[in-house]
């Protein structure tokens, strides 16, 4: 065997390596979420949780589900969550796009001060910003309304970041082409750079969608109110009052908490590798 055909050897086996590495990873990975819908079909699961894991049902079931739906909360929370979700997603994608579009071609002075302002925020957990939300929202009587769980997420640093470098990616050449031919600002803004965001809204879609619909401290803290839970206050009240007795029904609602994440991500998903490769774009 020659130096050639030795390097190339090596080059398979550490390529064999690697997939049996990224093989293992993934199943460790996607094994709780599959023992969660195996336990959400089975019949005995409310009598005794399968342990050792199993991931095939004991009796196999969708008796759990009817239960879910038999008693209607889970159609009120769906409901609740949906109407924050679609309210924050709106409010963070719009301001993130603004914010990104100001940062990457506006010329002002302090933007970089600016930015990183912008930045820090990221750095700021909702911990620390529990009671000075929360003694705000309380003075103008917001309290145990969807309000203050969908206006703090205007300030969304991260994707302001993201759309920042997606911006400044593309050719500043347009924004001078549009002033030539007299468009303002925000002309340029809505017909020439908006239109070419699509990958970087769909990811930031994605990723708000994500963070909002599984947000639980923020609306645990004003939304006291039983009917306006969300699907996460929904499962965490539901987990609470019935413990492991009920484990069968448990996992069939955060089976059925997840569906709406997982049908955003496979439409979208194929928008993040498009503003990947959209990243290597140069004037």
């Amino acid at each position: 065997m020659n130096l050639a055909q030795s390097q190339q050897a090596n080059r398979r086996v550490a390529h064999i390596v690697i997939y049996v590495f990224l093989f293992v990873c993934a199943l460790l990975v996607i094994a709780p979420f599959v023992w969660m819908v195996s336990i959400s079909f089975d019949r005995m699961a409310n009598i005794q949780v399968p342990f050792p894991p199993s991931f095939i049902p004991d009796l196999f079931s969708i008796f759990n589900y009817e239960l879910v739906f038999e008693n209607g909360r889970i159609f009120r929370a769906y409901l609740n969550s949906g109407l924050v979700t679609f309210g924050s997603v709106i409010l963070q994608v719009s301001a993130a796009l603004l914010g990104g579009y100001a940062f990457s071609k506006g010329r002002f002075k302090g933007k970089k001060l600016l930015f990183l302002v912008v930045l820090a925020t990221m750095m700021v957990p909702i911990e620390a910003r529990l009671i000075p939300l929360y003694s705000m929202f309380n003075r103008v009587g917001l309290l145990d309304t969807f309000w203050p769980v969908i206006l703090p997420s205007i300030l969304y640093g991260l994707g302001v970041f993201l759309t920042k470098q997606f911006f400044d990616q593309i050719p500043d050449s347009l924004r001078e082409a549009a002033s030539i031919d007299g468009a303002s600002e925000f002309r340029t803004f809505f017909q020439v750079y908006a239109p070419l965001a699509g990958p970087i809204t769909a990811t930031l879609i994605i990723l708000s969608f994500m963070g909002n619909w599984n947000e639980f401290v923020w609306p645990l803290v004003v939304l006291n109110s039983e009917q306006l839970q969300t699907i996460p206050l929904f499962l965490a009240s539901f987990s609470l009052e019935n413990g492991t007795a009920l484990a069968g029904m448990t996992m069939a609602l955060a089976t059925i908490s997840v569906v709406p994440i997982i049908i955003v991500f496979v439409c979208l998903q194929r928008y993040i590798i498009q503003s990947i490769a959209l990243s290597g774009l140069k004037e």
